[in-house]
């Protein structure tokens, strides 16, 4: 197998990845300096925000790392690292509300992240998979043909990118969508203002950027074992 188109594929899309972080965080901290009005901290963003649309189930807690921030549907919780959690500034309650329109999206049944849920487990196997079938490959090119045929290890290989693919390009919209419920209510119950408004959608429209290199760089690689594969049944 030729390598080089591959490293570059990965190469390629980690820089992007690691460019979109840079901007992300350097807009957290730049707009961590702008106060939310009524200087309300993200934990009190966050819980407001679920009971406005009546959520008394979901609890909001702390957790370790920086923008760690998740909703987690397993166990109903809007987890927000600590910066988030405690901060009363313009980033704290945008990525708050962000989490929490995952929240909302849960109770209101939202397909996409209805979806999104179902492929986890699916998601989950296929990675282990995928590390089986590599480890093979890295080991040595006389391991792998003992296990598998190279053209039943490209096919496995093809669907399970497949999956990831799919899984990354369904997270698109559930993140749109949290993004455009966390600022319409930011907006509506006087948490930003006119101003500090734009500082919270930017900060969640890089933090999109990341979703959105992600599911291009799984895309790439696909079609890129794709052709792989079309090359050697040639």
């Amino acid at each position: 197998m030729v390598l080089s188109p591959l490293l570059f594929i990965f190469i390629g899309f980690a820089a992007l990845s690691g460019l979109a972080s840079w901007q992300l965080k350097r807009r957290f901290e730049r707009y961590s300096q702008i106060p939310s009005q009524g200087n309300m901290s993200g934990r009190e963003v966050a819980v407001r925000m679920l009971e406005s649309h009546g959520i008394y189930n979901v609890n909001v807690v702390s957790v370790d790392g920086t923008l760690s921030d998740h909703y987690n549907p397993e166990n109903r919780t809007v987890n927000l690292s600590s910066a988030v959690y405690h901060g009363r500034n313009v980033a704290a309650a945008a990525v708050a509300a962000h989490e929490c329109g995952h929240a909302i999206q849960d109770a209101h049944s939202y397909s996409m992240l209805r979806l999104r849920t179902m492929l986890v487990p699916l998601q989950s196997v296929s990675s282990k998979v995928l590390n089986f079938i590599f480890i093979a490959m890295f080991v040595g090119a006389f391991l792998l043909p003992t296990v598998m045929p190279m053209k039943l290890a490209l096919e496995i290989i093809i669907v399970c990118y497949a999956i990831f693919t799919l899984f990354a390009f369904i997270t698109l919209p559930v993140e749109v969508d949290a993004s455009r419920r966390a600022l319409a209510w930011l907006s509506t119950n006087g948490v930003t203002s006119s101003a500090s408004q734009g500082y919270a959608k930017d900060a969640l429209k890089w933090a999109a950027y990341t979703y959105l290199i992600a599911a291009l760089s799984s895309l790439a690689t696909l079609l890129y074992y794709v052709m792989v594969y079309m090359n050697r049944r040639d």
